[in-house]
């Protein structure tokens, strides 16, 4: 299993490029996840104002993937927001979502937060990775 990092500034990878990303994260976020039109919003967002996207793959196959999206907020939120990770349906459970965070983890700079719902399995992951539940969010859905 191989790691690429896609950073902003290295612009779109010539294999792992925002569509094909955008439709591995759709097909395998399942229940979790948002329609294919937001997430390409959150890849576009990476291009455009920062944050990396981490494929772990066999060849050119996705295994898994992490968007990271930059806030430019230093300080006062964290720096960064995890807002997707999902790991291919046949490959859950073996270590790759994991080893995503891991990488995520050490070439991030500053803090990363994450959302994630009270009933999804991997919130045991991501408290084992040293992730803390600080803040109960609350939100308005605005007209």
């Amino acid at each position: 299993m191989n790691i690429t990092r896609i950073e902003s500034k290295d612009g779109e990878h010539s294999t792992f490029t925002k569509d094909k990303v955008a439709d591995f994260l759709f097909q395998h976020l399942e229940q979790y996840g948002d329609e294919r039109a937001d997430i390409m919003k959150c890849l576009n967002y990476v291009f455009d104002k920062g944050g990396s996207i981490t494929v772990a793959h066999e060849d050119d196959t996705i295994k898994g993937a992490v968007v990271l999206n930059d806030t430019g907020m230093e300080g006062y939120i964290p720096e960064n927001i995890l807002v997707y990770i999902a790991v291919h349906n046949s490959t859950r459970g073996q270590g790759v979502g994991g080893k995503l965070i891991e990488d995520v983890q050490s070439k991030t700079k500053g803090d990363i937060a994450l959302h994630v719902e009270p009933d999804n399995p991997a919130k045991k992951l991501y408290e084992k990775l040293g992730f803390t539940n600080k803040y109960l969010e609350m939100r308005y859905k605005g007209k």
